[in-house]
Parts: structure tokens; sequence; C-alpha cells
């Protein structure tokens, strides 16, 4: 496509690759070199293999020359987060523990990406094994946020969100569980998007806390994000966790407004702790949606307070149980200071793990073993569920008087890389907003809102009722179309 440059976005994409208005190999390489120029400086990727990202653009391109149907994602170039499996490329969650891992197959989530005639560009960094909300917890590099390179691009989908933000892919892939789609989009000024518990194939996603992790959309604008979730929602009998249910046309109704929509705003979200600027930014976006005609009504989620403090007790414990595998047997990292003369099999474990595992990871396997232990079973982890559920009520009664509720995604905008690495604590309080949805299993999306003073993103988080995700994204679509947040790009 000489003389005139490249779609952009994913929508403009696959309709230029469908048209014959450029080709997939064009846009993969316009990835590449738009790669190779800046993740030095923003190291959103682990790995980028670029004979695999042309050989995946070239199949589209013979695919088109042979009048074949392309999918629905022809010629996009995709950011996958390192723990969803790609057949022969690593799969390391950035995590010395799998350094040298290579599957030998692939998630239901690449194998889809690949039906859509998606081209995946390269493994994008995380904070290890997901666990952490600002990507310095990998331990391969650290990434940095677009926007300012000394900040953090959250967590722990941080490289996901970073490589949309630096335009190296206009969508990625990244799995949310406890916030970790959201906040990171909100970080990096996208928009993310985790769906409805189950919407989404867990098949050959590397487990975090099985009954939290799902996997979503990573993009540019609200319109990308449906094209993607698309793409990749549906049954996978594969994942017994995963909803036997149709999936709407997210795109075929998106530029409808939501007449009569009825937007919720909890009061308890707006108290201390949160960011004064997000806060007015976020009550702005509020005001946004009663001048399109919407109704603003009060909810109340009284045990929202309670979500932190019980994701803490369910993550980890469920954490401790999925990464018991990697012990240098079965998986993982074996180290090569064992002495097998005068060393038991325990303390063998012992080294594996403790060479293998960052602090993090290491932290919530504790706090995990601890919490399922026998005598404090019953205090924490099933008390905790008790919680869970009454989250999960509280939700539900919102949602009869409202369509999607309206709240901050983070607390402040995005924090310099360092600044709270030795504090677990308020590390932990970024995710205060998001994680009362993964407990309640409900679909919630970032979508860009507004910039700090100092010209940091600010996220506007919506959630709604369990598979409405097509209603989700109609009324972030009439936001975005009011407002112009979305098409703003760092320098």
């Amino acid at each position: 496509m000489s003389g005139s440059a490249l779609p952009t976005t994913a929508v403009e994409i696959t309709a230029a690759v469908k048209a014959g208005d450029v080709t997939a190999v064009e846009t993969a390489e316009a990835a590449l070199a738009a790669i190779e120029a800046g993740d030095g400086d923003v190291a959103a990727f682990v790995h980028v293999d670029r004979d695999a990202v042309l050989g995946h653009a070239t199949r589209v391109d013979a695919k088109r020359a042979a009048g074949e149907r392309l999918g629905p994602l022809a010629g996009v170039p995709v950011a996958i987060k390192d723990l969803i499996c790609e057949e022969g490329q690593p799969c390391t969650c950035s995590s010395k523990m799998l350094a040298d891992f290579r599957p030998p197959y692939s998630a239901h989530v690449s194998d889809l990406l690949l039906a859509a005639d998606a081209v995946p560009t390269g493994r994008a960094n995380m904070d290890e094994f997901a666990m952490g909300s600002s990507t310095e917890n990998s331990a391969v590099k650290t990434t940095k946020n677009p926007w300012d390179l000394e900040r953090a691009p959250g967590g722990s989908s941080g490289g996901s969100a970073a490589a949309v933000a630096a335009g190296f892919t206009p969508l990625a892939v990244g799995t949310d569980t406890g916030g970790s789609i959201r906040q990171p989009a909100a970080f990096c000024g996208i928009t993310g998007l985790k769906p409805t518990y189950g919407r989404v194939s867990r098949y050959g996603l590397v487990a975090f806390a099985s009954s939290l992790d799902q996997i979503g959309p990573m993009a540019t604008t609200v319109a990308d994000a449906a094209l993607m979730l698309q793409a990749i929602a549906g049954h996978d009998a594969r994942d017994a966790t995963c909803l036997d249910e149709p999936v709407p046309d997210y795109l075929a109704s998106l530029d409808e407004p939501l007449t009569g929509l009825r937007v919720g705003v909890c009061r308890e979200h707006f108290v201390e702790g949160l960011d004064a600027e997000v806060s007015k930014a976020v009550l702005e976006a509020v005001e946004v949606y009663k001048s399109l005609g919407a109704e603003v009504v009060d909810v109340d989620l009284p045990h929202s307070k309670y979500s932190v403090a019980t994701y803490y007790i369910i993550a980890p414990s469920e954490a401790s149980s999925n990464l018991a595998r990697y012990d240098g047997v079965h998986y993982g990292h074996r180290s090569e200071k064992f002495d097998p003369q005068n060393e038991d099999l325990v303390t063998f474990y012992e080294r594996n793990r403790g060479e293998g595992f960052g602090d993090e990871v290491k932290r919530r396997i504790l706090l995990g073993t601890f919490t399922l232990s026998a005598g404090y079973s019953d205090q924490y982890y099933n008390q905790s569920l008790k919680v869970r559920r009454l989250i999960k009520r509280d939700f539900v009664a919102a949602f009869e008087k409202c369509d999607v509720i309206a709240s901050p995604a983070t607390p402040t905008a995005a924090f310099k890389i360092g600044e709270l690495v030795d504090d677990p604590l308020a590390m932990y309080l970024n995710d205060m907003y998001t994680i009362a949805a993964n407990m309640a299993g409900i679909p919630a999306l970032s979508l860009p809102c507004g910039f700090t003073a100092g010209g940091l993103p600010i996220g506007l988080q919506l959630s709604a009722g369990l598979l409405a995700e097509e209603k989700l994204l109609r009324a972030a679509r009439m936001y975005e179309a009011a407002t112009d947040w979305h098409t703003r790009r760092p320098a």
C-alpha cells in the first residue's frame, strides 16, 4: 500500500486486508518495524519470532489470493500474554521456573485467533505467573509505560497494555484475575475488557487462580475490543467452566446508543484513598452519560469493601494448589546445586522452587498454603467463599436498579517504577476497584476518560451483569463516541 499510511485500528486493518487495499504481510512488517524501533525503550515483549509472524501473515494473504473467505481478524497483529500457550513458542509466564518451556499444543484462544486469521506478533511481558500490578515482578525485564517511561504500565498484563498503547499492535490478549486487564488498560490509556467468567475458554492458559482467571481483549478502541471478543468467545468442551451460551454479534449493535440507559454510581467508590484527579475525571464521565440522556442512579455495594481482603485469601489459596506442580520433577526449573548423594527429596524441591520462583510468587504461595492448612481453612478460605457470595448478591441487587455501574478503574494514575515495590499492601490496593468483578464473575471494562495534569491516562470502569457484554460494550461506545480521550497517543 504505497503512498499512504497503513490503517491502525483492528477494524480498519481487517477491512483493508479483505478489500485488498493492504496485505497482511505489510501490516505484519509494520508491526515488526515498530517493535524494533520502540520496544528497546518500552520492553513490552519477551519474545518475537519474526519468521513465525511473517509466516502467519503470508498464510492470510494466500487465503485471500485463493478466494477463500477471511476471518474477522484478517491480518491484524495481536500480542499474546506470555502465559497463553502457542505451540512451539516460548511460554514462560515471565518466570525462571518456565524459562525453557515451549508447549506442545496451543490454547483454545490461540487456535481461535489463527482461525480468525489474526497474526500473533509476539509474547508480551507480564508479572510472574500473573501475580502483580506493575509488571515489575517479571523475571525477564521491567516493562515501561509508553506515556512516561519512568512509570509502570500496570499489571499483570503490563506488556500487553504497553504494546497496544505504544502502537506496536492494535490488539493484545490479556488475562484478568483481579484487575490484570483493566488496571494496565487504565494506566496505559487503552480499552481492556474482562468478560464474564466462562465466556472465554481457559484451556491452554497457565493457571493462577482457577475460579477467577479470565482471558480478554486489550485494544485501541471499544470496537476493536468487541471485534476480538467476537473471535475468542464461545464454548469449549475442554474447559469445564466454559459457558455453553450463544455468542452475540457484538459489533452489529455497537453504534446503537442504549435508550433508557441507567448508570449506577456507588458512593462507596469515592472515598479516602482515591486520587482527586481520578475522582474528578470519573465523575465528569458520569456527567457525559447524563448529557447523552442516561439516568444516573445510586447503588449500594456494601460488601465491596471486603473484596481486597477476600481476594487475597482465595487467589493465593488457589495459586498454592495450582503452582504445586512446579517441583522440578514433573514441571519447571531444576536446580544444578542439588547433591543427590547428601541431600534428600525435600531439599531438592526446596532448591528447585526457591530458585525458580520470584519473591511475590513465593509470598502468595505461602499465604495460600497457610490459609488452606488444617485448622485454618474454615477460618480463612471457607469464610472468604461466603463473603464472595455476598459480594455477588450485591451486584445482582444493584443491576436490578441499573444497566451498568460506573467507577474508577484505579485509585491513582500510573505510579513510578520502584515506588511501591517494597510495599506489597499498597501494591495490592491498586486493584481495589477491579477485584469485586472477578469475585462476582461479571464482565467489566476500562476505557480512557481523561488525563492528569502530568499527562497520565485515567480509566473509567464500567461493569454489567452476567453475560451482558453486548450492553457493556454499547454503553462504553456511547461514551467513547462523545469524547476524544481514546484518540490520544503517547509521543
